[in-house]
């Protein structure tokens, strides 16, 4: 679980990226299956799960902060050479992940209407929306513990058990939904239902899985060593890295709240358009979100252990491969964004909504990853606050300004627009100050 220090870099990364290009597409897969699934049951089922989309993502993004503060630490207790550490550290994180777990869970409950309402959600969309919600919520401490165990295990370099967790879920989800959505093999259609129940019986299963690696594979579970101190001081750790990274998680779903408030005052189907772009683009993300999921471990265990020579050059390679990549990933969406909206809508409007999205966004995919690995680098060497500060000038500075004065001077298209400016703006600005840090962390205390 060392060997993140020792062998070659760029070897290295891609023997933990490669595995995990399977579940990144199973991931993504996953929730395309669920929109897919769902837009058979009609326009306003379609538009329903696309306001969900925000929430669903707020959530995910609080989860991940946490996780991603106990991957952090555990990664870094590892490349230390620190086992029982790290898997003290592990332990406790389950207990903090699972109380705040429910906390959302009863808060996510009570202010699903209002919540949705103020999205834009009305009438029949908004009791759709309420049926998916209700069920998601009841089995959130199922999936928050199960995305604590998978990010953990990335950190000891683990990524072929992981992308089997994530095959795994989104095997059994595809085959859940459609027996649960329009009642197959002897069971009630359950619409809305059943889409958000194929979920939670998928993510049950994936934790089960989890639970066996993290424990029998790993040994990072301890079952003594958990004083009241001793847990406060592994909460201390987690949260000086998860606060920063929620908070810097959770401004992405906000902003895209507020963008999906701005894009429904243009109608329905643009709501619809958006939410599926948003989840078909997530495939030209997908192999450079499998390098991204590597940085993070990989710079926290290289920063446990001093190698400072090994962080800077992953980031100027990581960053080049971003950009490379995402040029090539626009010039196929040009030419695919039309047949690939027609699976997903016979609506002309809807289809010629999103199309305009993904021709003007998928220019700035490539900006938008090398902006993430800023964030991850930061994250790596303890320098959470900093990795906040670049999303928040990402969303706040540039991303919601320009897409409300965007829809103001030119409708969705300026819309559109301004997330292409924010991208690129960015990731100049991430390559710039990233650089500034490292420079000057080597003298840093770790």
């Amino acid at each position: 679980m060392t060997l993140l220090v020792k062998d070659r870099v760029f070897p290295t990364i891609l023997r933990m990226a490669v595995p995990m290009l399977a579940g990144t597409f199973a991931i993504n897969a996953y929730n395309l299956a669920d929109t897919w699934f769902v837009s058979r049951l009609g326009t306003d089922a379609l538009a329903a799960i696309s306001f969900t989309f925000p929430v669903v993502m707020m959530i995910g993004f609080i989860m991940r902060g946490l996780s991603t503060g106990a991957m952090t630490v555990v990664a870094h207790a590892l490349g230390s050479g620190k086992q029982r550490t790290a898997a003290r550290i592990t332990t406790h994180a389950v207990f903090l992940s699972s109380a705040v777990s429910l906390v959302l869970t009863v808060a996510g409950i009570l202010t699903i209407k209002p919540v949705f309402s103020r999205l834009g959600a009305s009438g029949e969309v908004l009791a759709l929306a309420q049926q998916y919600m209700g069920i998601w919520y009841c089995g959130l401490v199922i999936r928050v513990v199960q995305v604590m165990f998978a990010d953990i295990i990335i950190g000891t370099g683990n990524t072929k058990g992981v992308s089997l967790l994530m095959v795994s879920g989104t095997v059994m989800n595809c085959i859940l939904d459609p027996v649960m959505i329009f009642g197959l093999l002897g069971f009630p259609k359950m619409g809305m239902y059943g889409a958000a129940l194929a979920t939670v019986i998928s993510e049950t299963f994936v934790l089960l899985f989890a639970l066996y690696l993290v424990h029998k594979k790993h040994c990072l579970i301890l079952f003594s060593s958990h004083t009241r101190l001793r847990i406060a001081a592994s909460w201390r750790r987690i949260l000086h890295i998860g606060i920063p990274s929620t908070l810097s998680s959770v401004l992405t779903p906000i902003s895209a709240a507020i963008v999906i408030k701005i894009v429904s005052g243009f109608g329905q189907a643009a709501v619809a358009a958006v939410g599926v772009a948003g989840r078909m683009e997530m495939f030209a993300f997908m192999i450079p979100m499998t390098v991204g999921m590597s940085l993070v471990p990989f710079i926290a265990q290289n920063y446990g252990a001093g190698r400072f020579d090994r962080i800077q050059a992953v980031r100027k390679g990581a960053m080049l491969f971003a950009l490379v990549f995402g040029f090539a990933a626009a010039f196929v969406f040009l030419f695919i964004a039309r047949p690939l909206g027609t699976l997903f809508s016979s609506d002309a409007e809807v289809v010629n909504i999103l199309v305009r999205y993904i021709y003007i966004t998928c220019f700035g995919y490539g900006f938008l990853e090398v902006h993430r690995y800023a964030t991850f680098c930061m994250t790596g060497i303890h320098k959470p606050v900093s990795s906040a500060i670049l999303t928040g000038i990402r969303v706040i500075v540039l991303m919601v300004p320009l897409a409300y004065f965007g829809s103001r001077f030119f409708g969705v298209t300026g819309v559109f627009l301004g997330r292409l400016f924010t991208d690129i703006t960015s990731a100049v600005i991430g390559i710039i100050w990233t650089g500034k840090v490292l420079s000057g962390a080597s003298g840093v205390p770790r």
